[in-house]
């Protein structure tokens, strides 16, 4: 097999060649057909993330093919299409788990982070924390639902019955809310890095009401605000665009952080909440909503030895969507 591994913070990541894994018990070994590169990937890269170990092979939003099982695995079955997302162990009795809020469990794993991720042409996966997919789906738009769908809908979520909605950072998860929002009928403020015309103009094609940068004030108050940039001046800038009762809902694993601000932004039953990781009951939901919805995911393909280049497209802003890796 051929894995593009990160041997230390801020390294390029290099090509090896290993032997194909053989899957232990509980897990199975699947031939990638497709791996988007998340922001969260790039925080591993720079070392933002105190849980990952490295040398790690990144990469989170997997789609591929189950090639073999362990002992054990009666689901899925080899031939099987599956998704690979971001959380990839939990402890199943801690107390977050008992509760169904297996996204906090105490002795968590993650895909690409503390466990050889997606960007390769395999990796081994537990089978309870793999998704089943349909097997006419398109790997290469499917990708990034496994990430930035996924966490963009637990965000969405979060913000409740909002009727207006501001997204701030306008890449691969706020361009499948935006979908999402205009299915549900609700309307759309996409905020952008200041002067970001070709990110405005994209979230106007995907039905945003108005775009225009984060340093702008909205036409009008908003009922909530995602925040998928991992810019905490955000914060009370978002807070002082929202209408009392408001939330702000910061989507992102790691965020610079939040200056002071006055307590009037707050006040008036206004609120800050931040979504960690997603669970399983999260992926059934959404993959649900997705051929309801009719989301159409914007992709740019990379093959797996560019890697390196789709990360710094995805760093610099320069992608419409979300970079794809193919082996």
């Amino acid at each position: 097999m051929l894995a593009m591994v990160l041997r230390e913070i801020g390294a390029a990541l290099v090509p090896e060649e290993r032997p194909d894994p053989d899957p232990g018990p509980g897990e199975v070994r699947i031939r990638v057909e497709a791996c988007a590169v998340c922001r969260t990937d790039i925080h591993v890269i720079d070392g933002d993330l105190p849980q990952a170990v490295y040398p790690i092979v990144p990469g989170h939003e997997v789609v591929g093919r189950v090639e073999a099982v362990g002992a054990g695995v009666t689901a899925p079955r080899p031939g099987m299409r599956v998704g690979v997302p971001w959380l990839g162990h939990a402890c199943g009795h801690c107390a977050y788990c008992e509760t169904g809020r297996e996204n906090l469990c105490d002795a968590p794993g993650f895909t690409g982070c503390t466990r050889d991720g997606g960007f390769a042409s395999h990796l081994l996966a537990e089978a309870a924390f793999t998704i089943p997919l349909d097997a006419r789906l398109d790997p290469v738009a499917t990708a990034p639902l496994l990430c930035a769908g996924l966490i963009g809908w637990r965000t969405l979520r979060m913000a409740g019955d909002a009727g207006t909605v501001g997204l701030y950072g306008f890449g691969a998860a706020a361009h499948i809310v935006a979908q999402i929002c205009r299915w549900q009928g609700r309307r759309v403020f996409a905020l952008t890095r200041p002067g970001d015309r070709d990110a405005q103009d994209f979230a106007r094609t995907l039905g945003a009401a108005w775009a225009g940068g984060s340093d702008e004030a909205p036409p009008e108050p908003m009922d909530a605000a995602l925040i998928f940039a991992p810019d905490g001046n955000l914060v009370p800038r978002a807070l002082g665009a929202l209408r009392k009762g408001g939330r702000v809902v910061c989507g992102g694993i790691h965020m610079s952080d939040i200056p002071a601000f006055p307590y009037d932004r707050l006040w008036g039953e206004r609120s800050v909440h931040s979504v960690a990781n997603l669970t399983r009951e999260d992926a059934r939901t959404f993959f649900a909503v997705v051929p309801q919805a009719g989301l159409v995911t914007h992709t740019r393909t990379y093959a797996l030895t560019r890697a390196n280049e789709a990360v710094a497209d995805h760093r610099s802003g320069a992608l419409r969507g979300a970079a794809v890796l193919v082996p």
